[in-house]
């Protein structure tokens, strides 16, 4: 018989997500054949999928430590915010519509019947399935219809474990506080709960600990400890990329637009030693020793372009290519830098058209029509082979597309302007071919030393042992039903 165990948080970015992760590798390796599930997400931060839909990137990494393909499935809802209030909702890989809050409220007990089905087909699948929660269940406002947590947890009658982010201070509290206000058959379902993210002596939490299970009754299955390696991870937020600080080699900088998608498009260069990656926040310059400037992905591009431009790095790129300095878009990014962006049919906001940063000769027009593929491609510079994937809405056209940035399934993808400074791709995910991200840096006059997917997948290693260490891993799987 299959079964299932999820795993709640007192609150977002409490570790859900590499829990989940940890404990799929840490199942894999006991012969267990485990799934990983999130009913529903919120993330701008992508990834395609066999089947061609797309889920979030957490359930991306969590395949991976499963050591699966990547399945609309494992992620049936998608929510990718385009503005404050409102939402690209995903249902099973593909595009439903664009909601704002209180619609999508409206939406969910809809959505309900996708969540369960997927997951129906993941227990017929596999013998355990790891679910991750959304937000916290403790915000009881929204318990009604809720499909992420309890609404789901009750439905499919799954156990959950309750966890909580001791770095933050609070985690009685947040604990205790929980089971106070969810209601009674909702808090008949936590099997019991973990604490995460403890950095010093554990032994210095017996005490809390111990009060904890004496004030729920829950048992307690452990406290994990920070787990230093987590950068080497795909981020799941924005504000988690990057490595150690460094204050030599390449100087990157990436603009920190404020609907930044796919941009764990970075991580594979923030672990280059000979790589100096700059997150660079909303209010500050770009740095006049930047050697390369990406414009990431973004899930807004007009927006986006306003965003830019309220920071006055438009002023600072103009300054920055007359330095020699170069630029690199991607997606969204690259969408930016052309002539204009059209979008006369308001799929992304407002109809109408936005006058771009104009240092690529093209322009763009959005179309109702999303791609997404996988694909293999060329680059022209290097000639290196490489893997990435599209995940797009827009067509971009123009003289500089007769110097495309690469050969995609045979046809010129991208450009590149005509002084070779400034150059723009639809692909995401080049970075981590290895091969590639070698020639690249090497065009660049640095050198790559590490091997990407070698690491990640070392580090999913390193974090099952983690768990194991410091958690009751045996036992929580057991309480899987």
């Amino acid at each position: 018989m299959s079964r299932a165990l999820m795993i709640q948080g007192t609150g977002s970015n409490v570790g859900k997500s590499m829990l989940v992760a940890g404990l799929c590798r840490a199942a894999r390796r006991r012969g267990v054949s485990v799934a990983p599930f999130k009913p529903q997400n919120m993330s701008n931060n992508a990834a395609v999928t066999a089947n061609g839909g797309e889920i979030g990137r957490a359930q991306a990494l969590q395949a991976l430590a499963c050591g699966l393909p990547l399945h609309t499935d494992m992620n049936p809802v998608l929510l990718k915010p385009e503005t404050d209030v409102g939402a690209q909702v995903i249902v099973q890989g593909q595009r439903l519509t664009t909601a704002k809050a209180r619609d999508y409220f409206r939406l969910k007990p809809q959505l309900m019947g996708a969540v369960l089905e997927s997951f129906a087909r993941l227990k017929q699948a596999h013998d355990l399935v790891i679910v991750e929660g959304a937000g916290s269940p403790a915000e009881v406002n929204l318990r009604k219809n809720d499909i992420a947590n309890m609404g789901f947890a009750r439905a499919a009658d799954v156990p959950v474990i309750l966890t909580g982010d001791i770095d933050r201070g609070g985690v009685i509290a947040q604990i205790v506080g929980t089971q106070t206000v969810i209601d009674a058959e909702d808090a008949a379902l936590v099997a019991g709960f973990l604490i995460n993210k403890f950095r010093g002596d554990p032994s210095l939490f017996d005490d809390g600990y111990a009060m904890i299970e004496a004030r729920t009754g829950w048992r307690g299955y452990g406290v994990a400890p920070w787990f230093p390696e987590a950068w080497k991870l795909p981020a799941e937020d924005a504000l988690d990329v990057g490595g150690p600080s460094r204050s030599e080699g390449l100087h990157i900088v990436c603009l920190c637009l404020s609907r930044m998608a796919n941009f764990d498009d970075l991580d594979p260069l923030a672990q280059e030693p000979g790589v100096r990656l700059t997150m660079l926040q909303a209010g500050q310059p770009i740095p006049g020793d930047a050697d390369l400037v990406i414009l990431p992905g973004t899930k807004s591009t007009r927006g986006d372009l306003a965003f830019l431009r309220a920071q006055g790095w438009d002023v600072d790129l103009l300054a920055h290519v007359r330095r020699g300095g170069h630029v690199l878009g991607i997606c969204g990014g690259y969408q930016m830098l052309g002539h204009t962006v059209s979008d006369p049919d308001g799929i992304e906001g407002v109809p109408g058209s936005d006058a771009g940063l104009g240092l690529l000769d093209i322009d763009t027009v959005m179309t109702p029509a999303k791609r997404l593929t996988n694909v293999a491609a060329t680059h022209c510079a290097s000639g290196q082979a490489f893997r990435g994937y599209e995940i797009h809405i827009g067509k971009s056209d123009g003289p500089d597309r007769a110097r495309p940035f690469a050969y995609a399934e045979g046809l010129p993808e991208g450009a590149i302007s005509s002084c070779g400074k400034v150059q723009g791709s639809y692909l995401h995910g080049m970075f981590a071919d290895d091969a590639f991200r070698t020639a690249w840096l090497s065009d660049s006059g640095a050198t790559s030393c590490t091997s990407y997917d070698a690491t990640v997948e070392a580090t999913l290693d390193k974090l099952a042992d983690h768990l194991e260490a410091h958690l009751d891993v045996a036992g929580l799987l057991a309480a899987a039903r």
